[in-house]
């Protein structure tokens, strides 16, 4: 491979860096610092002839400052910052490579001469898109204090990216596990309670998050915060919502507009999946942090919450979801219960919610 010649479309120091390395590889010429008055015709003649360069050049060092004289330096430089100002983030689970866009940007500071910390900040700020970074949009110079350094400042980077990567958004497939437990908020297709409501049972089950226990969360805004954000759970493999019924039906299978449907082994609210076609039905779930009293910021994966419902058709009492050890049969399979109560909070009222980044079913 013969060297590159240089054509102003390369920082300088690049082009003798690489150079060196090539005349090193051929063992035709020494350290290129110590390029003497003959050898240095050679480099010099790898200068492209659109560029007039002065005479008296002897050494390297004069070659070097020569080329960052030239006009063509200075657009170079001008050219590779307004790169760097157009420069926008595209994040991975738009198809973006983070690893891609930190190499273009750290190529281009290098190339506009942008050595400066505080600047190389700004520009990595301008290039985070509209709406894709809100929610540390007020954070990020206060994340990026007493950084020093390139390293530092994309380490920083990479840590938003990865806290980013993990937000709950609207539609985003999820899993919640009783903490308690360790096992999955379920429910089964078409397979219903036998009292009660009689719709399609909820339960936990698997220790592991399979088909039966992810589930599509919806709300009014791509991020659901912890500031009064209702949200709507809906079962994907049947595409009924997560909720509390109120249309009790006894053992008779007479229907009574009285009150919310007891739970099948206990006596408190049951917890079922259902397309509110028909009105009694509430599935609007709001959420808080369980370990942190008036946690704010936005909900994300692995977040310990406490679920709530607001029995709308009994003056708006306020429920949690809960799991307990009580169980309860079907057909000859055993369900553990999953319910809704209005006692004191614990360890069964912890649900740790789970973004499932693949979903292979649908």
């Amino acid at each position: 491979m013969d060297p590159q010649k240089y054509n102003g479309n390369i920082h300088p120091d690049e082009w003798i860096s690489d150079l060196q390395t090539y005349f090193n590889i051929k063992q035709n010429l020494q350290d290129l610092i110590n390029i003497n008055a003959v050898n240095i015709n050679i480099v010099i003649s790898l200068v492209d002839s659109i560029i007039k360069l002065p005479t008296g050049i002897d050494n390297i060092e004069k070659l070097r400052n020569a080329l960052k004289e030239d006009i063509t330096f200075t657009v170079f430089k001008n050219t590779n910052k307004r790169k760097l100002q157009s420069l926008k983030y595209n994040p991975e689970r738009k198809g973006g490579d983070t690893s891609n866009f930190i190499s273009t940007f750290r190529k281009l500071c290098y190339n506009a001469e942008i050595n400066d910390i505080e600047e190389q900040k700004k520009f990595l700020y301008t290039s985070l898109p509209n709406n894709h970074f809100n929610y540390v949009s007020n954070e990020f110079f206060e994340k990026m204090k007493n950084v020093n350094s390139i390293n530092e400042l994309v380490k920083r980077f990479e840590e938003i990216v990865l806290e980013e990567s993990n937000l709950i958004r609207n539609g985003s497939v999820v899993a919640l596990k009783h903490v308690a437990t360790g096992k999955y908020l379920s429910s089964i297709k078409n397979l219903c309670y036998t009292t009660g409501s009689r719709k399609q049972l909820v339960f936990v089950g698997s220790s592991e998050p399979i088909p039966n226990s992810l589930w599509k969360i919806e709300f009014g805004d791509e991020l659901a915060t912890y500031a009064n954000n209702s949200i709507k759970l809906q079962h994907v493999l049947s595409h009924k919502f997560l909720g509390i019924y109120y249309y009790y039906c006894d053992n008779t299978r007479r229907y009574y507009i009285s009150e919310y449907s007891k739970s099948p082994s206990t006596n408190y609210t049951e917890v079922s999946c259902y397309n509110n076609d028909y009105g009694y039905w509430n599935g609007d779930w709001m959420f808080n942090h369980s370990k942190l009293e008036n946690h704010q910021g936005f909900l994300k994966s692995n977040d310990i919450i406490n679920l709530n419902i607001k029995k709308i058709y009994a003056n708006n009492e306020v429920e949690f979801l809960r799991s307990h050890d009580i169980q309860f049969t079907i057909e000859n399979d055993v369900f553990q219960e999953v319910v809704c109560h209005n006692e004191r909070l614990g360890g069964n009222d912890e649900w740790c919610i789970e973004l499932i980044h693949e979903v292979k079913i649908f």
